[in-house]
């Protein structure tokens, strides 16, 4: 079987809402990563056999083939498809994961997976048009009536909100701890930021110039400034804006190949594809399933938690991180050593490739031999990647 190599992977900054890239179409920011990555390969376009692309709100300046028409803007040759994946938060992570897993079946020579959002122009939830009909259908909210209609769920609908209260409650998270990773998070973004860290993975936005740092950033974030903050989604409960991920803006693109490809092509490997699996999880906490899914990718990989040198488990709120810290165990230094979601942003669509692109630019600058990827997502599905460090 043919091995899978990432050669490139590039992200724009994130933008917050109503904030820099706020004026910036999502095709054009898709087209901006997708220049960027060529223009550090070098590689023709038209060696380029798909390019998979995540997004979650597909309505609007989202509709209509994203994928494709982020090719079309940048430039590349007609002949070039595209193609738009949507599993929710993880929408870019499944079209890393497929893209990589069609080289290694032998469909593709060259594709670039990745992922764009606009959550300021298609704000969330923006597909959920109550006119039109509600999600889930009358078979799914049958089975699980009885939840829905117990009181805690906000017009007897799927919530996250009110998921990540109850993960909270099960692990036993207090509002202070929660606040304290939240605070981590600000922390280890900053210092990354300020070392540079992400300085080699930006890509530059024509519409948006002098735009070159995530701007989500709340500097002096503490528990004890947290603590002044009323919480989301119950009177008594423990999530609320600051430790839960930013509304943001943002673009990101990987370029994968094979060895031998790479090889023709003069470009070097940064990591290669190592293991991956999705899995899912109760709908109604919906944010678990980065547990299972991660156990499985280890299980499939034969490594173990303590081989793993970084892991990027995606900060959609507090309590996920630590929940599945808490039943996988992993040391705090690897877990989200750069910040996360609730430091930076969280664009959906654009996610799951900003996470790897933080995540292989990591490894490299580190010398890490094995990251881990795993993204809750909406439904209570998850995805978990392994990559390898190519030394």
């Amino acid at each position: 079987m043919p091995e899978a190599v990432v050669v490139e992977a590039v992200r724009t900054p994130i933008g917050k809402r109503k904030g820099s890239l706020s004026e910036v179409h999502p095709v054009d920011l898709s087209a901006a990563v997708l220049t960027a990555l060529a223009r550090r390969t070098g590689i023709d376009p038209n060696l380029i056999d798909d390019v998979v692309w995540g997004c979650v709100n597909q309505v609007g300046d989202q509709a209509a083939q994203i994928g494709r028409y982020g090719v079309l803007a940048a430039g590349w040759p007609e002949t070039v498809p595209g193609v738009t994946i949507n599993r929710a938060c993880g929408s870019s992570q499944s079209s890393f994961d497929f893209a990589a897993g069609m080289v290694m079946a032998g469909q593709y020579d060259v594709v670039v997976a990745g992922g764009v959002e606009s959550m300021t122009r298609v704000p969330l939830g923006a597909g959920r048009d109550p006119s039109v009909g509600r999600p889930y259908g009358p078979l799914v909210r049958e089975r699980y009536r009885a939840d829905l209609e117990s009181g805690e769920f906000p017009g007897n609908d799927f919530n996250q909100g009110v998921g990540a209260e109850r993960i909270a409650r099960d692990w036993g998270f207090s509002r202070t701890r929660l606040d304290e990773y939240a605070s981590r998070s600000h922390e280890l973004a900053a210092a990354a930021i300020d070392a540079g860290a992400f300085d080699g993975q930006l890509a530059d936005i024509p519409d948006a110039p002098g735009f070159t740092a995530d701007e989500g950033l709340r500097r002096g974030t503490t528990p004890e400034t947290l603590a002044t903050l009323k919480p989301s989604f119950r009177e008594d409960g423990v999530i609320h804006a600051g430790n839960s991920s930013q509304i943001s803006d943002g673009a990101s693109a990987a370029l994968i190949t094979t060895p031998e490809r790479a090889k023709e092509l003069g470009l070097t490997p940064i990591v290669r594809y190592h293991s991956g699996a999705v899995s899912g999880a109760n709908p109604l906490p919906m944010l678990t399933g980065p547990i299972p899914a991660t156990q499985k990718v280890l299980k499939r990989s034969g490594l173990a938690i303590g081989d793993i040198g970084a892991f990027e488990v995606n900060e959609a709120f507090a309590p996920v991180p630590l929940a599945w810290q808490a039943e996988l165990g992993a040391e705090d230094a690897v877990l989200n050593p750069l910040g996360g979601a609730i430091a930076v942003g969280h664009p959906l669509g654009a996610s799951g490739t900003i996470l790897m692109t933080r995540l292989v630019h990591h490894m490299r600058d580190k010398d890490i031999r094995y990251g881990l990827q795993t993204m809750c997502e909406g439904g209570g599905t998850a995805n978990a990647t392994i990559v390898e460090l190519v030394r």
